[in-house]
């Protein structure tokens, strides 16, 4: 007997798809054969997953046969369109792409967080890894909580073009190249220029939707606290960045705790705390880290030189598309347990 898996991931060519294929082929995943899935414009495509070349398939309702994963990371219609027929062919559907969140059987998870969300279970029809912003903001709350109660919380997030996918990053370089250029700007995805500007809404025309982007990260954040974090004051402001999420957040505890106190329990597993003002954490230093990278800055700043504090800023940035797909990859291997031990050779 041994355990041989089949991975398949619709929606191949996209950002997230491109870096779920990394953190899988550093994960105990490796060892799988893996089916790559896309939609027309990309079939036929030669495309790679660790040291194995594959050429990129259609998507068809049969295409999952035999898969026991099945990544979503392309569109919101594509998973809408084939999920259930990769259920129906027995495999373990993860949905990275949004589409599921409403769907009844569908579980929100993030592993690094515990138990306290319910397990999946055989009636389980599918899992969506947690939001790449609500599993940081979980992280740094479910921490800090732990120490002290925390009064009160409130987080900016400062999202980058790439939660848009490649086309958002595409218009993003145009504009910028326009404006440069003294041309006229594409206006496609944002309707509305997004280069050198930061917003907190984009045009009535725009694909790209920052409100939906707010909603599906407070919704999973509520998720994730199953009543043992805070309450989150959100917003979401787009900023003028290809890659990477950054955070400004607010935090008041119960009581004052010693600034070592609250320093450990940032630089904790999954955390990486930044000691020097002169390193603090960009979108540009979190790219391709696996950590959230955070900074500690009391308020007032004479706090500092008491050596307690109950009220503090928290800044932060992580890979956005890192850490979704390495949330993804942990609940695949969360899923394992649910799976058949082995096959007959």
């Amino acid at each position: 007997m041994t355990t041989e898996y089949k991975i398949a991931i619709a929606g191949a060519s996209s950002l997230l798809a491109k870096e779920l294929k990394e953190c899988l082929t550093e994960s105990p995943l490796a060892a799988a054969s893996f089916v790559l899935l896309d939609e027309q414009d990309a079939q036929g495509q030669l495309d790679q997953v660790g040291d194995e070349v594959t050429v990129v398939q259609p998507l068809s309702e049969t295409a999952f046969e035999g898969a026991d994963f099945t990544f979503f990371a392309g569109s919101e219609e594509i998973t809408r369109k084939f999920w259930r027929n990769a259920v129906a062919a027995g495999s373990t559907v993860l949905d990275l792409s949004g589409a599921l969140d409403d769907e009844p059987g569908v579980l929100v998870r993030a592993p690094w967080l515990g138990d306290a969300v319910r397990l999946p279970d055989l009636l389980t029809k599918a899992v969506v890894p947690a939001n790449a912003a609500a599993v940081a903001l979980a992280l740094i709350t479910s921490r800090l909580n732990e120490i002290a109660e925390i009064r009160f919380a409130a987080a900016t997030v400062l999202q980058p073009a790439s939660e848009y996918g490649k086309d958002g990053l595409d218009e993003l370089h145009q504009q910028t190249v326009s404006l440069l250029s003294f041309q006229n700007m594409p206006r496609a995805i944002f309707d509305t220029q997004v280069a050198y500007n930061s917003l907190a809404s984009f045009g009535e025309s725009a694909v790209a939707n920052l409100a939906k982007s707010e909603a599906r990260i407070r919704r999973h954040y509520t998720t994730l606290a199953v009543d043992r974090l805070p309450e989150l004051r959100l917003q979401v402001i787009y900023a003028p960045v290809f890659h990477g999420n950054t955070f400004s957040i607010c935090i008041e505890l119960e009581r004052p705790m010693p600034l070592a106190v609250i320093e450990d329990a940032l630089g904790g597993e999954h955390l990486d705390l930044v000691l020097e003002e002169t390193d603090s954490p960009s979108n540009l230093a979190a790219a391709g880290q696996n950590d959230v990278l955070v900074w500690l800055k009391p308020e007032p700043p004479v706090e500092r030189l008491i050596g307690e504090t109950s009220r503090f800023w928290v800044w932060a940035a992580s890979d956005n598309l890192r850490l979704a797909a390495q949330n993804a990859v942990e609940c695949a291997l969360d899923m394992r347990r649910l799976r058949p031990q082995g096959k007959v050779q």
